[in-house]
């Protein structure tokens, strides 16, 4: 359900208070009157009214139609009755929030045409009365042409924004499932033949060195040549990737965190160009996200960024100072792509709360290094 203030109609140039306005003016025209019976029954009708307006305004289905049908005789009612015209701006928001075209037609119509026809009814019985409203029943004319019209486009530019976005974040998982998939791809191509050739290679090995020790070493000197040649596309392979160096992305974070008012202290090691350039493109990546959620979520007035390298791992630390971890927190696009990265390379992340702000632990195996180390 939602809440009672989202009755009145936004986006119009007027106030919530200016709403108000209109829902204690009827009892102005009301209270103009000289018989208690009309009184009265202004009164029941006022009521009535907003009674339904609230109820069709919190319903779905045919019912709202019902209501809006029932809104659209006691405008009638009010406008000959006391000349009070302002309901039918009312019924003109809630017309532009009916989704069926053709129900949103029909009553367009009729609401527009009945509205108008009243105003002229009443103008030929009491001449003195509508002119002295006339400039805003003119507003109010504009206001039932334009309100549902307008009020009718922002909500399909709203549903068509919310698909639009919905198709975006399904673009973007199917084009990391194709990504992992070409990459998957390319290694199979890469090493699935040469890391066959080793083990078959190895296994003939292991029967000759009892019976022809030149013939082993002979294989073995082929073992190392394809292990070489299978490296070397791997390293080929990973180069033709999109690359990100942390030295360049920390000029990004700096310029970030600077736009956002939040100063930056850093503690790296004192040579990072030796790191992998594909560990350096992962590091980078979640560099970036995780300081962009600083700028836009923590209200942090200083930020912490440590690398540390290990023997056979890279930590890398963001700290900050601001209102800490949500209870709520959730994972949205910019977390998920950090966590798939990760996953990747058989990285992990963690968040840690501090006394105040919050920590991000981020972990990525060295196993590119050592294999280069290996070789």
């Amino acid at each position: 359900m939602q809440n009672w203030y989202h009755i009145f109609p936004k986006n119009t140039g007027l106030s919530l208070y200016i709403w108000i306005i209109f829902c204690v003016l009827p009892f102005y025209f009301i209270f103009r009157s000289t018989s208690l019976i009309e009184i009265g029954l202004g009164i029941v009708l006022t009521l009535l009214f907003f009674a339904i307006y609230w109820i069709t305004f919190t319903s779905k289905g045919s019912f709202q139609y019902v209501g809006l049908s029932m809104e659209l005789v006691i405008n009638l009612a009010m406008v000959f009755l006391f000349s009070y015209v302002y309901f039918a701006l009312f019924i003109a928001f809630y017309i532009g929030n009916l989704r069926r075209k053709a129900a949103f037609v029909t009553f367009y119509v009729i609401h527009l045409t009945t509205t108008v026809l009243a105003i002229i009814g009443v103008f030929l019985i009491d001449y003195g009365t509508i002119i002295g409203q006339l400039p805003f029943l003119i507003m109010t004319i504009l206001g039932i042409i334009l309100i549902p019209i307008n009020r009718y486009n922002r909500l399909k530019q709203d549903e068509l924004e919310g698909k639009l976005e919905d198709a975006n974040r399904k673009i973007a998982r199917l084009a990391i499932i194709e990504e992992r998939h070409r990459i998957a791809r390319d290694l199979h191509d890469t090493l699935g033949q040469k890391l066959s050739m080793i083990g078959l290679k190895s296994e003939l090995a292991k029967k000759l060195i009892s019976k022809e020790p030149t013939s082993v070493e002979i294989e073995l000197d082929d073992i190392q040549k394809i292990a070489r040649q299978a490296l070397k596309e791997v390293r080929e392979m990973v180069s033709n990737m999109k690359s990100i160096r942390i030295l360049d992305e920390l000029a990004h974070v700096k310029q970030l965190l600077h736009a956002g008012n939040i100063k930056m202290r850093i503690d790296l090691p004192h040579q990072i160009d030796h790191i992998p350039l594909f560990i350096q493109t992962v590091l980078s990546m979640c560099l970036k996200e995780s300081v962009t959620n600083i700028v836009k979520h923590s209200e942090a007035k200083n930020c912490y960024i440590k690398l540390i390298e290990t023997e056979d791992s890279f930590f890398l630390e963001v700290k900050d100072d601001g209102i800490g971890i949500p209870a709520n927190l959730s994972f949205g696009n910019g977390l998920y792509g950090m966590q798939e990265r990760l996953e990747f390379v058989n990285g992990k992340m963690e968040f840690v709360p501090d006394k105040k702000g919050m920590k991000l632990f981020i972990v990525i195996p060295n196993v590119i290094k050592q294999g280069e180390e290996n070789e």
